[in-house]
């Protein structure tokens, strides 16, 4: 069963009781507070692919069989899950990718004037 990260009936906060080892039936009885972030198996299967494919985001367009805006969606709810809330420049991700061959010249001008469009 996996661990809840709120209370079903009140939304409140979590708190571990107990723990118990299947090897060998020790249990050690405290107050033991969850991480600060539970993540979902979803999420979780994005991130171990975006470690597989070394974070190159055209070979998970690829693999999930979506577009880059539904890839940097899902990336942005790893980011969120994580507990990132910030912001971050767009087009810096964009010159980065560049820079690391994950994208073309020409995908890169057409992302910094989908951009440009978003802004106005």
């Amino acid at each position: 069963m996996k661990v809840p990260d709120k209370c079903p009936f009140c939304s409140g906060k979590i708190e571990i009781k107990r723990f118990r080892c299947k090897g060998c039936n020790v249990e050690v009885d405290g107050s033991f507070d969850l991480p600060d972030y539970v993540i979902d198996e979803d999420i979780w299967d994005f991130i171990r692919l975006y470690i597989k494919v070394r974070g190159n985001l055209k070979e998970l367009e690829r693999i999930f069989g979506v577009s880059y805006p539904t890839i940097r969606a899902r990336f942005e709810d790893v980011r969120r899950a994580l507990g990132f809330t910030e912001e971050y420049d767009d087009k810096s991700e964009i010159i980065s990718q560049l820079e690391k061959g994950e994208i073309s010249v020409d995908e890169a001008l057409k992302r910094l004037e989908n951009l440009k469009k978003e802004e106005v």
